[in-house]
Parts: structure tokens; sequence; C-alpha cells
């Protein structure tokens, strides 16, 4: 019961000392809603059109745009290629996958008084993807300037050796465990250290706070893997209104979740003069779940029979996020004229406390003109503050830290989409062009985001629709590779491909 008791302390104290941070904060807070196929083609900009399930997610007055039921379903294929330069290496990876990213139902309701100022309720419910977190890219390079020694330095010194070691006869398991429990997670990295013989302690006496490496400086091959899955996903309930003629309404109550695996590994050796450990593997696991809510009002006015204005405001989105992490790290050094290997392996998974994270709210603006029954043509303006992003509680100084550099680094970005659709008796024509800013200040953290689409519909006349559209977008950024010590960035070169097929119904 003792150990118990400790454990769940220790766990409240490593909500400050597990770091979140600002990639995190954005991974969560950044959308780019699926959608139906005409959505997509369009490249989302539908704002002050309605009239489809996922225009509903930009502006919830869109429901209230149909004229009868309506029921849609889509399947998509993303394909993510990735062109990694790090250092004087340059790699390329590719992933493709299918998913059913959105479905939703509209109901209609008319008012039969024909007096009256209120002409029809609509009530809908969907899901939609906003955010598809499939990736893996490679980094491979010769670095000349840092080590992973680097990052297990960086945790260990200014911590005490008996807090970093293990006991005589204890496991890496019951130590790691015992260790993360009593001191956290920055003394468990420098166990791992330790253990595996990079960390060299100045002295061998228990207070001993200072540790060098035992990779000596030099160049250090590199291999960095990274492999992510998971959605960020929203259940939203609508309700949307037409009040006269020209005036729509509506209002969206969205449930979020989150699911997210990531896995990283580093190979380094090196053949430096000097050198103890020659050549090291380290392999990190994250497994993150989580929930939100938010809400969303909009308002479409028709100015004449032709042009539409649409409005809308997202909140913030209130999140609680928990996380699960585990990792190993091994070793190859030499010892007495003889290679020897070291696997520090706890088996062990952290599971970190709860920590709830705001995203920045966002407001959209939109016109729309529309042909007759010939197409339309349609633009949306959005604007975000990242930051206004969030860790909470803010009393929490780590969190309050990082909301600091938050504000700092972060800027409000806006974002353009533009959408045309031509219609030739059944057949619809579309394309549509996005432009979104970076959220960093420094736009080479991560890159402004580019991308076009394409689309054809085709209605059967029984009320059956079924639309296809390829859209493409592209973004560069830069990531660290590591939080602490190996900061080293990777130049990523990301080109995202989507096909997307819905088919749907009116009631």
């Amino acid at each position: 019961m003792k150990k118990l008791i400790l454990l769940s302390v220790a766990m409240l104290a490593m909500s400050q000392i597990y770091a979140q941070d600002i990639s995190d904060a954005l991974r969560y807070s950044q959308d780019n809603i699926q959608g139906t196929a005409r959505f997509r083609a369009l490249s989302g900009a539908f704002g002050a059109l309605g009239g489809d399930m996922s225009a509903v997610s930009i502006n919830p007055a869109g429901s209230a745009v149909f004229n009868t039921g309506h029921i849609s379903m889509s399947l998509a294929n993303m394909y993510t290629k990735n062109k990694t330069q790090f250092y004087d290496g340059y790699s390329e990876t590719s992933d493709s996958n299918f998913d059913l990213n959105q479905t939703g139902a509209a109901f209609v309701f008319y008012n039969n008084n024909p007096n009256s100022l209120w002409k029809k309720f609509t009530l809908s419910a969907s899901y939609d993807k906003i955010s598809n977190y499939d990736d893996n890219w490679l980094a491979v390079g010769t670095n000349a300037r840092n080590s992973i020694g680097s990052y297990f330095t960086g945790y260990a010194n200014g911590l005490r050796l008996d807090e970093i070691s293990g006991f005589p006869g204890e496991s890496y398991t019951q130590a790691y465990r015992e260790i993360g429990s009593f001191y956290g997670y920055d003394n468990q990295q420098a166990f791992l250290g330790y253990e595996s013989y990079i960390l060299e302690p100045l002295t061998e006496d228990d207070d001993n706070t200072v540790y060098s490496s035992n990779i000596a400086p030099g160049e250090y091959y590199q291999e960095y893997s990274y492999a992510s899955r998971g959605y960020n996903g929203k259940f939203t309930f609508n309700a949307g209104t037409q009040l006269g003629e020209n005036l729509y309404l509506g209002i969206n109550l969205n449930s979020h979740f989150i699911n997210y695996e990531r896995s990283t590994f580093l190979y380094e050796s090196n053949d430096n003069l000097g050198s103890t450990v020659n050549s090291v593997r380290f392999q990190n696991n994250l497994y993150t779940t989580g929930s939100g809510f938010s809400f969303q009002i909009g308002a479409i006015y028709k100015l004449t029979e032709s042009l539409r204005a649409g409005m809308s405001y997202n909140s913030p989105t209130w999140f609680t996020i928990n996380e699960e992490s585990s990792q190993y790290v091994s070793t190859v050094r030499q010892e007495d004229g003889s290679t020897v290997s070291q696997l520090v392996d706890p088996f062990i998974t952290n599971i970190f406390p709860s920590y709830r994270l705001n995203s920045p709210g966002k407001f959209t603006g939109s016109l729309a003109y529309v042909f007759g029954n010939f197409g339309l043509i349609s633009f949306d303006y959005s604007l975000r503050d990242y930051g206004n992003t969030k860790f909470r509680p803010s009393s929490d100084p780590f969190f309050r830290s990082e909301n600091n550099k938050m504000s700092t680094l972060l800027t409000t970005a806006s974002t353009y989409k533009l959408g045309g659709e031509l219609k030739l008796n059944r057949l619809s024509i579309r394309g549509g062009y996005r432009f979104e800013e970076s959220p960093y200040k420094n736009a080479t953290f991560i890159g402004d985001l580019s991308g076009y689409s394409l689309g054809l519909g085709f209605n059967f006349g029984n009320s059956t629709k079924l639309d296809l559209t390829y859209d493409q977008a592209k973004q560069t950024n830069e990531t660290q590779l590591y939080s602490v010590g190996l900061t080293d960035r990777a130049n990523i070169d990301s080109r995202n491909s989507n096909v997307t097929l819905t088919l749907s119904f009116n009631l």
C-alpha cells in the first residue's frame, strides 16, 4: 500500500516533468476537415454555400440550406510522400491508406404556416475526421555536432547518482519503475543512459551530480525513423433554421476524440578516437488518447438571389488528454579489448496524469456567387490566433512556461480558400485552391501550406449523387529530433494526395 500511495503522488509530480511542448499543442489544435468529395473539390470553400454535410462543419447555418433530408458517406485514400534531408543524407518515404472519413444525415422540418417568419428547421448529426496522423519519415546523415549522448547528459547533469541508478541486485524493471515513481521522467532518462554505459559520472559517490558522455567528440552516423498512426475526429449535433427568405442560422455542438500513436527509433554509430560506446539504439513509443468539446455558431445571408455571405465562429476546443510511453536503449561498447552489448529494456509503460489543452478559436468569413443552375464561385477566409493555445492548469509552473513560449513563438494565421463549380446538365466539374499560413512567426519550423483540388460529380436524377475528387497539398517543416541534447532538425518536404468518393442521397 505504501508503494501505491507513493506512486500516485509521483505521477502527479510527473505532470510537470514529462515534456508536453508546442508540437503536441499544434498537433491537436490544427484541423484539416477531410469532408465529402464535393467539399474537398472546392478546397473547403463552403462557408456561404451550405447544402453539404461537410459544409456544416465550417458554418452550422449550412444545414438550413437543405430543402430535403440528406445522407452522405465518403471513402478516401490518402497518399503521403516525404522527402527528408538531414545533414549530408537524403531519404524518401511514402505511405497509403483507405478510410471512411465522413458520414452524416440531415432531416428537414417545414413550418406549414405560410405567414410565419420561421420557414423550416433542420436537425443533423455527422462524423468528420479533422486530422489524419498517419505519417512516416526517415532522417539519415552524418552529424558532426551532436551525439545521442548529449540527450542523456542533458537530463543527468544536476541529478544525484543514487537517484538515477538501481540498487544492487535490482532488475531494470524494478529500478526504472521506482525511479519514475519517486523522481520522475527526467531521472528515468538519466537511468537509461547510466545503465547503458553512455554516462560516465565524475565520481562514484551517491551525491555526484556531474556526468560526461562515453561517446567521444567527432562524427556520428545517425538514422532516425518516425512512424505515427491515428486521427482527430469529431461527432457533431447540429440545429439550423431559416428565417424569412434570406437568413439561415445554425449551431453545432461537437464532441472531439483523439487517438494518436508514435514510435521513434534512433541508430547511431561512431569510430571516434576515445569512444567507449560505439553504437546506440534508442526507441521511444507514445500512445495518446483524448476527448474534448467545442461549439460553433454561424449565419448565411442572401444579399441578392445570387450573392451570399456567411460568418461563423468556432470556439476553442477544450481537450482532456492522456498519455502513456515506453522506451528502451541498447549499446555496443569496448571493454578490456572485448566488444560488449548492453540492452536496457525496463518493460514498463509510463502512465502520465491527464492534462488539459485549450486550442484557439477561429473566425471564418465567406462569400459565394451562384450563377443560377450553371455553377458557382466561393471564397472563405479564416483567422486563428495560435498564440492563444494553452496548457491547463496555467498555475502549473511548467505549463505556464510552455504557454509563454507559445504566445512568443506562435502567431495569428490566415487561411484562404477558393472554389468553383460548373454544371453541365447532370455533370458537375469542380476545382479549388487553398493557402494556409504557418502558425509560427518563424515559418521555417512549419512552412505555409498550399494545395489544389479537382473533382467531378454526377446526379443520377433519382435523388442519388456520386462525387469524385482528387486534391493535393504540400508543406515543408523542420522537425527537431529530441527536445533535449540532440535537438538537431530534419528538413521535411511533405506532399499529401487524396482521392475521395462520396455517395449521397436526398430523402
